[in-house]
């Protein structure tokens, strides 16, 4: 039982240690003109679909929850938006070539048709970005329509 106290302190100090370890957070106060929104446009409702399901993993600013606060769910939230921004950054479309844009635009179609964005981790906490299928038919039209007047 002395073995069990001592590793809960540990754990419990070890804790409260890597709450002071800082992270550099995903935000900006500033939309660049090469944002997707600003370049396109996009209507109302793909706009607010697109804002709310997936500008905080694909874009410079990120909406953070509650929990973004405390390690080690900080550390899990900055490494899924690096690597989010990595396949698409929504802030840095006009930098894209055209080529990359429409590989980009199948892409987000594909994914919304086979249900895999936006992820299921992150619709579990954040239940507003599920895409009913109205929405999900409004985005894929778009960006159906889009990808056509790119090539």
């Amino acid at each position: 039982m002395k073995v069990v106290k001592i590793i809960a302190w540990i754990a419990l100090v070890a804790f409260v240690v890597i709450q002071f370890i800082p992270v550099n957070y995903n935000q900006s106060e500033t939309v660049p003109q090469t944002d997707f929104m600003l370049v396109n446009k996009v209507p109302a409702a793909v706009e607010k679909s697109l804002q709310v399901s997936c500008y905080d993993c694909h874009s410079n600013n990120t909406q953070y929850p509650w929990y973004n606060k405390i390690q080690p769910a900080t550390w899990y939230l900055e490494d899924h938006i690096k690597h989010g921004k990595e396949e698409l950054n929504f802030n840095e479309w006009d930098t894209y070539s055209d080529r990359r844009k429409s590989s980009k635009l199948r892409s987000i179609i594909k994914q919304i048709e086979n249900g895999e964005m936006p992820l299921d981790s992150y619709t579990l906490i954040h239940g507003d970005a599920v895409l009913s299928k109205e929405q999900q038919t409004e985005v894929i039209k778009y960006m159906t329509d889009l990808k056509e007047t790119i090539q």
